[in-house]
Order: C-alpha cells, then sequence, then structure tokens
C-alpha cells in the first residue's frame, strides 16, 4: 500500500498501460479524452504520481473499464472454487442457490461446451490465441484439469479457470465423466 493508505502505485501503473494498450490508444489520445496532461498520465503508468480518485475515474471512463480494474491487483492467472465454496446468493421462494463463478470481462466473447470423458489418455490441447481463458466446472465423475504442467484434481461442483493460451490438458479419473467448460475470447 502507498503512504496514504491506498492502492500500490505499481499496480496502477501496470494497470493503465495495460488498460491503454488493450484501448489500442496512444499516451496522448487517452491523456486528451481523459481531459488531463500527458504529463500527468505519463507519471501514473511510470509509477512516480500521486493520483486522485478524480483522475482515475476519468481514466476509467476514458478507457471503458470498472475503476476497480485501475487499483486492484490482477487475479490469479489459475484459478480453483471448489464444491460449496464462492460467493452465493439464496432465492427466498425456492430451494435454489445461484454461486457466481466468474463474471465476463468487457469485450469477451464465451463459447459453451458439455464434456464427457473417459479414463484413458487425457486430451492434450496445445495453446490457444493468446488471450483464451477456459473455464470449467465438474459435473460428475473427476478429472485433472489445468495447465498441462499443473493439472489440479476436481470433483463434482468444483471450478477452475486457467490460460487457455499455455498447453493445458483434461483427463477423466473415472468413468463418464461430464463437465461443462466455457471457452473466453478477450
Amino acid at each position: 500500500m502507498d503512504r496514504n493508505g491506498g492502492a500500490p502505485l505499481a499496480v496502477i501503473a501496470a494497470s493503465l498501460q495495460r488498460e491503454r494498450k488493450r484501448a489500442g490508444l496512444s499516451l496522448a489520445e487517452v491523456a486528451r479524452r481523459a481531459g488531463i496532461a500527458k504529463s500527468t498520465l505519463s507519471q501514473l503508468e511510470s509509477g512516480t504520481g500521486n493520483p486522485s480518485v478524480e483522475t482515475l475515474w476519468a481514466l476509467s471512463v476514458t478507457l471503458d473499464v470498472p475503476f476497480a480494474r485501475l487499483v486492484e491487483p490482477p487475479t490469479p492467472r489459475v484459478q480453483v472454487i471448489r464444491a460449496g465454496e464462492g460467493p452465493a446468493v439464496a432465492s427466498e421462494q425456492s430451494d435454489y442457490i445461484a454461486t457466481l463463478l466468474a463474471s465476463c470481462p468487457p469485450n469477451a466473447r464465451r463459447d459453451l461446451y458439455l464434456i464427457t470423458a473417459q479414463p484413458g489418455t487425457p486430451r492434450e490441447s496445445d495453446p490457444h490465441m493468446p488471450g483464451v481463458v477456459e473455464h470449467v466446472v465438474i459435473s460428475s465423475g473427476r478429472a485433472l484439469v489445468g495447465p498441462a504442467t499443473d493439472p489440479i484434481e476436481l470433483g463434482p461442483g468444483d471450478y477452475i479457470a486457467y490460460p487457455g493460451d499455455l498447453a493445458h490438458v483434461f483427463k477423466a479419473l473415472e468413468s463418464d465423466t461430464v463437465a461443462v467448460m466455457i471457452s473466453e475470447h478477450v
């Protein structure tokens, strides 16, 4: 944390650079659109500025990203949520619980797949195009899923997110393993 108890300047600097590049905008263009000096934005991107909430808010609007994306450290590239974990909200009218596993980032596309797999030869996937993230929830059975170098054993209700732009694997450990896979293209 910085001396004022705010977000670390390095996180803000990296976030601004990442989001500006994602938007395909020059430093000068982002500064112009946000109504700030180019030198101010340059300082912020180098981690030497002292941003106000107003400046960061103007930049988040200009870059079309939530404010939090500029001040929060990036989430881990591999995320596992075990069955029974994660933020859940229950219905007042029925026996129904919705658990958020992952929210869709802006400008993303998601393809949904139902996977049925048997033990034996694992499904080894070469890296997909840059920025692809795969999300898998095991419905029944057990499987090793995730980066080829470090797959995670999952059971019914478990969730994993991992970079699809790295070699990855799905290996059923029980007969008739069923999973839902979402391939997210940013």
